[in-house]
């Protein structure tokens, strides 16, 4: 019996987010620290098996209520089944004939959830890895992340961007230009330049983040793309900026230049606090951070920062602080 199993892991912004949904410029990390997990073997029929984050038994109301407040409404059998969909219209698009054999899939995650460390993405990519060998057919690299981002916007109507899915298919360090003059199109599928670079580049990093304050990437990106659209000068201006600095952090990542790196992220964040309604608590873990002299911004959406620290006794600081408001810190596996 064929049995596929394929992981993809989180992920952090390092400088530019969230300027990869509005023509900008972005650079990721991979944080291989956490992944999804998908399995897939021949079976009778497609099947999809929930895991324990589609669970629908409570021990009380109150603990319904509070799942719903942390993780949201879905699990991830929406991505499962939304991925399949649009890999098969994709397959239809591009003239692949697929085989009638069917399958089981199934899914895990230890990826923390609603903190901006794309484990939604992670489940999506690691389905359509699966998909791809068990039907034999070949994505072109560059297409990947377009069909994995078709999934969340087309198919489950989530406000999202490129960067979560490049970096995610490419893994690594990944340096992103979206602008207008420079995406192409692949498959029917768009694409902007993505630049590999070498991970050993990389100065000190941690990656912190803390379950209670984050909220779904929906909820987070709805009023910031209905401003953009209507045209509003100062989130307009702000996403410039975002693209500036992220070709300005390639460019001290290129030179080992880690105290420019730091900068540039903290006023990543600077900027996003101004056009954003940020939560209290997300706010408090970026302020203890640099507190501790460490650069601190978002990773994703909210709920996680990433940053770079000195020295190990920065760190054990940045433990102890961040520790103290509830928050784990990690150096994140990069390559």
């Amino acid at each position: 019996m064929q049995l596929i199993r394929k992981r993809c892991y989180a992920r952090a912004g390092l400088v530019g987010n969230p300027s990869d949904g509005y023509n900008g410029k972005t650079i990721s990390i991979i944080v291989r620290n956490y992944h999804a997990e998908v399995v897939l073997y021949e079976w009778d029929e497609v099947e999809l098996i929930p895991s324990d984050e589609d669970h629908s038994r409570f021990r009380s109301v109150h603990e319904l209520a509070r799942d719903v407040k942390l993780h949201g409404y879905y699990g991830g059998i929406r991505l499962v089944k939304a991925t399949i969909r649009k890999f098969v219209e994709y397959c239809q698009r591009q003239g692949h004939t697929l085989h009638g054999r069917n399958f089981s899939v199934r899914y895990e995650s230890n990826v923390p959830r609603q903190v901006g460390l794309a484990g939604s993405t992670a489940i999506i990519v690691a389905t359509l890895r699966c998909l791809m060998e068990f039907y034999q057919v070949a994505i072109p690299l560059e297409a990947q992340p377009s069909l994995a981002l078709a999934v969340e916007t087309e198919e489950l109507g989530i406000a999202a961007g490129l960067q979560d899915r490049v970096i995610e298919v490419y893994e690594g360090l990944v340096y992103m230009d979206f602008s207008r003059e420079h995406m192409r199109e692949l498959c029917g599928c768009r694409y902007g330049v993505y630049e590999r670079l070498d991970p050993a580049l990389l100065p000190p990093l941690y990656v912190a983040y803390k379950t209670e304050v984050g909220e779904p990437t929906e909820v987070f990106h709805t009023d910031i793309r209905v401003r953009f659209d209507r045209g509003e000068p100062q989130v307009v201006a702000a996403m410039q900026k975002f693209a500036s600095l992220a070709a300005q952090a390639r460019e001290a990542l290129l030179a080992r230049e880690a105290q420019r790196l730091g900068r540039l992220m903290d006023e990543n964040f600077d900027t996003r606090r101004s056009i954003y309604q940020l939560p209290a608590g997300q706010i408090e873990m970026v302020e203890v951070a640099r507190k501790a002299g460490a650069s601190a911004k978002f990773a994703g959406s909210g709920g996680a920062i990433v940053g770079i620290y000195r020295d190990e006794k920065m760190l054990a600081e940045l433990r102890r602080a961040l520790g103290k408001i509830g928050c784990r810190v990690i150096k994140p596996q990069v390559s």
